[in-house]
């Protein structure tokens, strides 16, 4: 490595151990890397610095959001979690399985990891300490389960990646259909037994009446990933063009059908979306201009004449991969990582024969195990702050589903074609 890029690391590394919030350490580190090394005029650091942004596809991200927060408006979340209730009954840890379906089909609604935990969480994490589950693990399970709108579309994460890594989107999304119902299936399983080890109880017997009433009335909500999924596997439109069809429906089912969005709804759904989507463009932006840092200093081609010349495995490449994204996850945010890392390790995906949508959906694994790893750990610690408890409370039961989790992640990366099976029916 040159010394630039030491210094260019360097400087962010301290920025961050420092608590400087990450958004800042980007942008510290890269005008001071350009002040001491001359490399370019500050001119060229504003235009990389938008040229980040300037991507149609990036426009998803705000449509997608406001179209989660309509259906928030709408009252979706109690709908969703009603009908997942109606269809596991009172089964032992009913509730906790619950959770997790709760998790998995609003995350199709939202494509926000904390999103998910906030709305699911505020309805359920309340509901199952007063039935008996312990706390830290009620909130170490509802923040795993969260996280899988990280992999399951409409995921923001896959949105970014995508734009970075110039791959489809719309194939991303078909991908992550799989792994997404993967992660969800093992954290039910890792919720019934330790439910049945501590005899955590269920919900309401099975009710064909109470089921098809709840079906009737969540139906509208379970057609939006039909929408989306469906509208970019049959070429009807884009990922972008998918996400303002689901605000035209949000709108219609908000308005029209449940008759719950006003004029203050639908202003508060305006102010969140823009305050989420102005955090996460302006993330954006830092990470680019950062990332440009490190490929002016050739970083990507030393990175990858080093590991061409220690490593032959594409599977060993994989697993070293997993293993730097997995660390980095513990102390980054998912966005900076990805708009930092994909740049670097493109080169190698191309010397390895790594197909770009299998590594995307393993790096979006990553995140969703980061998002839920201490200390930074975004969708645990909204999880703990719905609960009230600290993050130390979690720890135990969050061992089982990270461990979780990670099996699954290595299931797929030794057989992609579970990855790759739905993206190939595009072509």
């Amino acid at each position: 490595m040159s010394f630039g890029s030491i210094f260019l690391t360097g400087i962010f590394l301290i920025t961050l151990i420092t608590d400087i919030p990450i958004v800042y350490g980007l942008l510290i580190a890269s005008v001071l890397y350009l002040t001491f090394f001359e490399v370019a005029p500050y001119m060229a650091a504003a235009q990389q610095y938008v040229a980040g942004l300037d991507s149609f596809t990036l426009l998803a991200i705000p449509l997608f959001i406001l179209a989660g927060e309509l259906m928030n408006q709408a009252g979706l979340t109690k709908r969703i979690v009603r009908l997942c209730s109606a269809i596991v009954g009172d089964m032992r840890g009913g509730l906790a399985v619950v959770a997790v379906l709760a998790c998995l089909t609003f995350g199709a609604l939202s494509g926000s990891g904390v999103a998910d935990v906030v709305a699911i969480g505020g309805i359920l994490l309340p509901a199952m300490a007063r039935a008996g589950y312990d706390k830290g693990f009620s909130a170490a399970l509802v923040g795993s389960a969260g996280a899988t709108s990280t992999i399951i579309p409409p995921s923001i994460v896959l949105i970014i990646y995508g734009t970075i890594s110039n791959t489809s989107v719309g194939k991303l999304f078909m991908a992550g259909i799989i792994p997404g119902l993967l992660l969800g299936a093992a954290l039910i399983a890792v919720a019934i037994w330790q439910s049945r080890k501590h005899g955590w109880a269920g919900g309401q017997p099975f009710s064909k009446a109470e089921f098809s009433s709840a079906l009737y009335s969540a139906l509208p909500a379970l057609m939006i990933p039909i929408l989306i999924i469906g509208g970019i596997r049959f070429g009807f439109f884009t990922a972008t063009e998918a996400a303002a069809s689901a605000i035209v429906y949000a709108l219609i089912c908000g308005v029209f059908v449940y008759r719950t969005i006003s004029l203050a709804g639908l202003w508060h759904s305006l102010k969140a979306t823009s305050e989420v989507s102005a955090s996460i463009l302006l993330l954006i932006g830092a990470s680019s201009l950062f990332a440009w840092g490190l490929v002016m200093e050739q970083v990507p081609q030393s990175l990858a004449s080093f590991i061409t010349t220690h490593i032959e495995s594409r599977i060993w490449i994989l697993l070293l991969l997993t293993l730097i994204l997995l660390l980095l996850g513990t102390i980054m945010e998912a966005i900076p990582i990805i708009i930092i890392i994909v740049p670097v390790v493109m080169p190698l995906l191309e010397l390895y024969n790594i197909d770009p949508i299998h590594f995307g959906i393993l790096l979006a694994i990553n995140m969703a195990i980061g998002a839920n790893s201490p200390p930074v750990g975004v969708d645990l610690m909204a999880a703990c702050k719905t609960s009230g408890i600290s993050m130390m409370e979690t720890l135990r039961p969050l061992t089982w589903m990270i461990g979780a989790m990670i099996l699954i992640m290595l299931l797929l990366t030794f057989v992609p074609e579970l990855v790759l099976y739905l993206p190939r029916t595009l072509d």
